[in-house]
């Protein structure tokens, strides 16, 4: 599928995933840490990737080894953004983020973050927090 087409199918993504998480009542004026999933069974080319990410302003985790159920391994890493839940600001970091893949072929693969609401409406008995 073309660039266009991919950043066409995340744009509309990107409004469900803001949808749902506003529709379970998660804060619509809180900052958000979104976290931009990236993967390649190459490392030196999602090495490259994560320096780029980076020179664009994101914050960028250490790459991590993974190993798939069918025993094939890959390496992943995070570009970290903080800020508000706009369909704007996602759209455009989106598009960087998936140009900057396609240039490094590696896989971008979409995003997520966590629900962000009152404390009395997180889990308490298990701690956890629910992410999209």
């Amino acid at each position: 599928m073309s660039i266009e087409g991919l950043l066409k199918e995340q744009f509309a993504e990107n409004r469900e995933i803001i949808q749902a998480l506003l529709d379970d009542g998660s804060q619509a004026d809180a900052e958000y840490t979104i976290e931009h999933h990236f993967s390649s069974t190459n490392f030196d080319r999602l090495e490259k990737a994560a320096v780029d990410a980076f020179k664009l302003g994101f914050e960028v985790n250490d790459a991590e080894e993974m190993e798939l159920e069918d025993g094939s391994i890959i390496f992943c890493f995070d570009a970290i953004a903080n800020h508000a839940l706009e369909a704007d600001l996602l759209d455009k970091a989106c598009e960087q983020l998936m140009i900057l893949a396609q240039k490094q072929k590696v896989d971008y693969d979409g995003w997520g973050t966590f629900f962000v609401g009152d404390e009395e409406d997180l889990d308490d008995e298990e701690g956890e927090e629910e992410e999209f």
